[in-house]
């Protein structure tokens, strides 16, 4: 991992300060189900490199923003949800609900939509 915050919780996870129920990985990407679930499926995936929001991407680290997309199929099929559906977001900044300045993307099946906008807006 090229860039880590020391006091950011996620980068804690990725170098495996703290522990987190893994469900996917890859050399740019580790996904981890949610401590704090909106859904009955709520996985986080996050770039290993420190990126704080969507907005401070950069030609420097977009490859490591563009492999969450990529991580999306294969953490909804290991969660079972991949032919029934699932949904992808993320929170930009923390006026938008953004908790944990590491860009991160919500994958979350489920649960209707109503459901997730009410969790994301109790958070």
């Amino acid at each position: 991992m090229a860039h880590s915050e020391p006091g950011c919780i996620f980068c804690k996870i990725v170098r495996r300060e703290i522990p987190a129920e893994v469900v996917y990985e890859t050399e740019r990407v580790l996904a981890f189900k949610d401590i704090h679930p909106i859904a009955p499926v709520h996985v986080l995936v996050v770039p290993k490199r420190h990126v704080s929001t969507l907005n401070d991407v950069d030609s420097d680290n977009l490859a490591d923003v563009a492999a969450l997309l990529e991580a999306a199929k294969p953490v909804a099929a290991a969660m079972g949800v991949h032919d029934e559906g699932y949904r992808v977001f993320f929170n930009v900044g923390r006026g938008a609900g953004q908790e944990v300045l590491h860009v991160h993307m919500h994958v979350v099946a489920r649960a209707s939509l109503a459901t997730v906008v009410k969790g994301i807006a109790g958070k």
